[in-house]
């Protein structure tokens, strides 16, 4: 795609995207400041074991999970996802000074259960948002710039905390007071800039969750799931990628770069190849997600130098902007404009659940194989997606013969 095209694309994206996409940006940015110095908050000053930073954790994201379901199927039964997502935002906007004066590791506790809670509530109806306010033809590109917007927020979080750090002699406190002023910004820019369009006159709601709704989230919509599901197998958290560049030699102090190199490379392609996927078949697009994740496993699982430690994390950072953005389109394409955002609760459940079984698969394999082990492994699980991408791909076409 021409550079002209892409611009064209962008002023022709509605302002309502650009709005969600800055307020994703403005809240990624306070939220991992102060994620990217938590553990380190808890173990040095907290005085918590590691045994416990998993826990906060593990109970943190669990909670997420959990919530998304709900407040997707709560959105489409008002019909208002606007103020749903707001109170997500404004949640955790709210917990942020709570870090900053967390005397104990109760508070701190309470405070990432509370703040995982507001992105579970936010998600689902925020994703449904764009997809309505996006045109069929460019709901690709509406998800890959709202998704390279927050990955945006996601880079420049961390490098902040690492820069306030510096200035402040390590005062996590200060840093953390800071970290509240763009999660305000993002709800305030979601508030009063955002118009969330009127329901159709005479528009009717129903519980979605009931049988006969949930009936039509038809074959199209339940089989995305069931291939997202798959490809999360192979995609588990990205601190393996951390852990890996530790063993080939890069020093301690620049392994956080590795994540801020896979950042760069997601955001930059994150738009890109969403506008793609409104100009080609999906399933190809999808399909050459899973190579470039096939390919950075391998390289992952080989490497023995800094360099391929780099070369595969940008794969990696390339199969996210290629998959996250398309994904969603997807789930948008597959169900009624009533139900999406039960549909994204849906998916998004079932993503952070197999995410979080991958971790834990994934660690396990670490322990007791090795690393080109649990890389190799996320390699055969992408191999897997792709025979079952085919075979729906087939029948698909025997179909229409």
């Amino acid at each position: 795609m021409t550079e002209t095209k892409r611009e064209s694309v962008l002023r022709r994206m509605p302002s309502g995207v650009w709005i969600l996409g800055f307020v994703s940006l403005f809240m990624d940015i306070s939220s991992e400041m102060i994620h990217s110095l938590l553990p380190l908050f808890m173990t040095t000053v907290l005085g918590a074991d590691a045994v416990v930073v998993g826990l906060v954790e593990g109970a943190a994201e669990s909670t997420a999970m959990i919530v998304k379901i709900f407040s997707g199927a709560l959105s489409d039964y008002i019909g208002r996802r606007k103020a749903l997502a707001l109170f997500g935002y404004g949640l955790s906007a709210l917990t942020k000074p709570f870090f900053a004066i967390a005397p104990n590791l109760g508070v701190v506790l309470a405070a990432r259960l509370a703040d995982r809670t507001g992105k579970g509530i936010r998600g689902a109806p925020r994703d449904a948002m764009v997809a309505g306010l996006a045109p069929p033809d460019m709901r690709g590109a509406a998800f890959g710039l709202r998704q390279a917007l927050d990955t945006v927020g996601a880079l420049l979080g961390p490098l902040l905390a690492v820069g306030l750090m510096l200035l402040t002699s390590d005062n996590f406190r200060v840093v953390f007071w800071v970290a509240a002023i763009p999660g305000i910004l993002s709800v305030a820019l979601l508030a009063f800039a955002l118009r969330e369009p009127a329901p159709a006159p005479g528009e009717k709601r129903s519980n979605p969750i009931r049988r006969e709704n949930l009936r039509r989230l038809g074959g199209a919509y339940w089989r995305v799931v069931v291939i997202g599901a798959i490809f999360g197998l192979a995609r588990f958290s990205e601190a393996f990628l951390v852990l890996r560049a530790a063993q080939t030699g890069i020093a301690i102090a620049y392994v956080p770069l590795v994540m801020a190199a896979m950042n760069v490379v997601y955001s930059l392609t994150a738009f890109p190849f969403g506008d793609l996927a409104d100009r080609m078949d999906r399933r190809s697009l999808l399909a050459f997600g899973l190579v470039l994740l096939i390919a950075a496993d391998v390289t992952l699982a080989a490497a023995h130098h800094w360099g391929l430690v780099l070369i595969g994390v940008g794969l990696w950072g390339a199969h996210m902007g290629a998959t996250q953005g398309l994904l969603a389109a997807m789930v948008a394409d597959s169900t009624p404009a009533d139900l999406r955002g039960t549909g994204f609760g849906f998916f998004n459940l079932v993503q952070g659940s197999i995410a979080l079984l991958a971790s834990v698969l994934a660690g396990l394999l670490w322990e007791r194989a090795g690393p080109a082990a649990t890389f190799g492994a996320g390699a055969l699980f992408c191999v897997l997606a792709l025979v079952a991408l085919a075979a729906r791909w087939r029948g698909a076409r025997q179909e229409r013969r």
